[in-house]
């Protein structure tokens, strides 16, 4: 091929790029923030075996110690939950540091971080059929898993808490704590809401708590929503019939939770531990990670918003002995490394130190 017939041929594929470009562009911009379509960087080396009537599935996850063999220094686990990007790695390493922080006995404290695939992770890679994965987000909201094995993926929580309340493995343990930033939290106060099988803990004596920080949208358990006194009122739902939806509100719950009545659903978690914690500048109404859904909206304008006004409603229904408590992080936005190890996330899931704000 002639220099001048190459040259030709690379401005016309440039000018074709070009054109795709301009012509693509808006339709990606609807979707602004979509990097968790993408495959996942890494997955989880260590299995958790899960029994279903269809047979034994496995599930990646992160571990700082093997749970497989007796533990009896591990005194409490800390089970963190990534968020949309699927990065249990990076989540693990955070948590690391955050016992690092703490100054907790590191052979004391077990470490996990659960690793929720999509679907989009087997497009890339020779996946066994038996690993679970879910359809984009499914899993945030305790959907079942795609493929043989549908697998809620709030049982697969509820199948750590059956190892974890093994007293042959760990005869010590004392604390079991759930915590979550962002898409994580979302998790950790639906699956608060929701849990199955936390009185296996309960019978062994192990106390279990939970650490929100910063979701962009909690469960509500009936129709009304804040309004712009700070009070709280009926939602017209004709300006958004899906705000009332599950993971939003009670309604169209998946089969996990649709066992139990919202109101049995509330009086359980108004008993749970819970601790809220939201960065005192993540206000940014336009943050490219923030559900901007009118159901999501319905519940503030932004995260700190949201986050207030939610605490503020568990309180509303429950005057006396709600066991939860509020803190905002200040200075720091939506920062998932500065809020598990600030000294309120510490405090909450460490036991470390107190919170100051």
């Amino acid at each position: 091929m002639s220099s001048n017939r190459s040259r030709k041929m690379r401005r016309c594929v440039a000018a074709l790029y070009a054109a795709l470009a301009i012509t693509v562009t808006p339709a990606f911009a609807q979707h602004e923030y979509r990097p968790n379509l993408h495959p996942v960087g890494t997955i989880a080396d260590a299995r958790l075996a899960i029994d279903t009537p269809q047979g034994q599935a496995q599930f990646p996850l992160y571990l700082s110690a093997d749970w497989n063999v007796p533990q009896p220094q591990i005194e409490r686990a800390v089970i963190v939950i990534h968020g949309k990007l699927r990065n249990a790695d990076v989540y693990f390493h955070t948590a690391e540091k955050a016992r690092e922080r703490s100054g907790t006995d590191a052979g004391k404290t077990l470490l996990i971080a659960p690793q929720f695939l999509a679907t989009v992770d087997t497009q890339v890679r020779s996946l066994p059929a038996d690993l679970l994965r879910w359809k984009d987000n499914a899993w945030m909201g305790g959907e079942a898993a795609e493929g043989s094995a549908p697998v809620s993926s709030y049982a697969v929580l509820d199948a750590i808490v059956a190892r974890l309340a093994d007293r042959h493995l760990f005869p010590n343990l004392k604390y079991v704590v759930f915590a979550g930033h962002s898409g994580g939290a979302q998790v950790v106060q639906r699956y608060a809401v929701a849990a199955h099988d936390l009185q296996a803990l309960a019978d062994e004596g192990i106390d279990v708590r939970y650490v929100v920080s910063s979701p962009s949208s909690y469960a509500y358990f009936d129709a009304r929503r804040p309004n712009a006194q700070g009070t709280f009122e009926p939602f017209d739902a004709a300006t958004c019939p899906s705000f009332d939806a599950w993971k939003y509100g009670m309604q169209e719950r998946p089969p996990y939770v649709n066992d139990r009545t919202p109101e049995a659903l509330e009086a359980a978690y108004a008993k749970r531990y819970v601790d809220y914690l939201v960065g005192g500048q993540d206000d940014d109404p336009m943050h490219p990670a923030l559900d901007k859904s009118c159901a999501a909206e319905s519940q503030g304008s932004q995260r700190l918003a949201r986050a207030t006004a939610y605490f503020a409603y568990m309180q509303a229904r429950h005057p006396d002995g709600l066991n939860q408590h509020f803190h905002v992080v200040p200075g720091v936005g939506h920062n998932g490394a500065r809020m598990l190890t600030s000294p309120c996330a510490l405090a909450a899931m460490f036991g470390t130190g107190q919170c100051t704000q």
